[in-house]
């Protein structure tokens, strides 16, 4: 088997967070890295996921997680993956994470991004890698309130590139995940050319709530997974993300 079949069914053959290792490692391969696929994995992970990755990582091909990524990444891309690799979500606690911290860290965020002159990067992906979900978004009810959008858009407006899809993913993981991922499989479909990679882990990744993906990605793009797969890929690998698709949520 070769090329994306051969890749996907790899991928497949994986136990899941051996899977998540195997993707890990695609991306990271060759000259240069798919940083989305690898904010994808690593952005939105709870504490407990992300040591379990890092462990099986270093099992699997004897190397630090983190010394592989600082190879792979650099600037706000780097900054980004190296605060969620801490695990550092705070546990949500009503007597700590209260309205009052959330306009707090609402106005920190702001005043670290459009407040000023150039965006503090550090800053705003500490506080949103460190927010609970609960935390978060009453932190984005405040940011909504008092400047008039939402976290989101916020990360849309201060930061770019990867860095910034990757943080709005986060963001989005934490807030509705099911329209976090429904938005990324989308993505990996955008613009001239698939990603066939990003697609194929998205996949095989989220089948184990593709039958709540499903519902999101038909609300907000009017189509099914099955019909955007159909449309952005042929053959046997088609034939093989349909089938992960059909299992979560069988057609017809």
């Amino acid at each position: 088997m070769s090329g994306d079949f051969g890749q996907a069914m790899q991928f497949m053959s994986y136990p899941p967070h051996e899977a998540e290792c195997a993707m890990i490692k695609a991306a990271a391969k060759g000259v240069g890295s798919n940083a989305m696929v690898l904010m994808s994995i690593l952005c939105g992970r709870t504490n407990a996921e992300m040591e379990i990755l890092k462990k099986t990582y270093f099992r699997m091909y004897t190397r630090d997680l983190g010394k592989l990524l600082a190879s792979e990444l650099h600037g706000d891309n780097e900054r980004l993956i190296f605060n969620c690799l801490q695990a550092g979500e705070e546990e949500y606690d009503p007597q700590f994470h209260t309205t009052e911290k959330a306009i707090e860290d609402a106005e920190t965020i702001h005043s670290q991004g459009q407040g000023r002159m150039f965006t503090n990067e550090r800053a705003i992906f500490k506080i949103i890698c460190a927010s609970p979900p609960e935390h978060l978004e009453n932190i984005n009810r405040a940011y909504a309130d008092k400047f008039g959008y939402a976290l989101w858009k916020a990360m849309e407006k201060e930061l770019c590139g990867n860095a910034e899809r990757g943080c709005i993913h986060l963001v989005n993981m934490k807030l509705k995940p099911y329209d976090a991922v429904a938005r990324l499989i989308k993505s990996a479909c955008a613009g001239f050319g698939t990603d066939e990679l990003l697609l194929t882990t998205c996949v095989i990744r989220y089948q184990y709530i593709m039958n709540f993906v499903q519902p999101a990605h038909i609300e907000l793009f009017s189509k099914s997974i099955q019909d955007r797969i159909r449309s952005e890929t042929r053959g046997k690998y088609r034939d093989i993300l349909l089938a992960v698709a059909d299992l979560a949520w069988p057609e017809g």
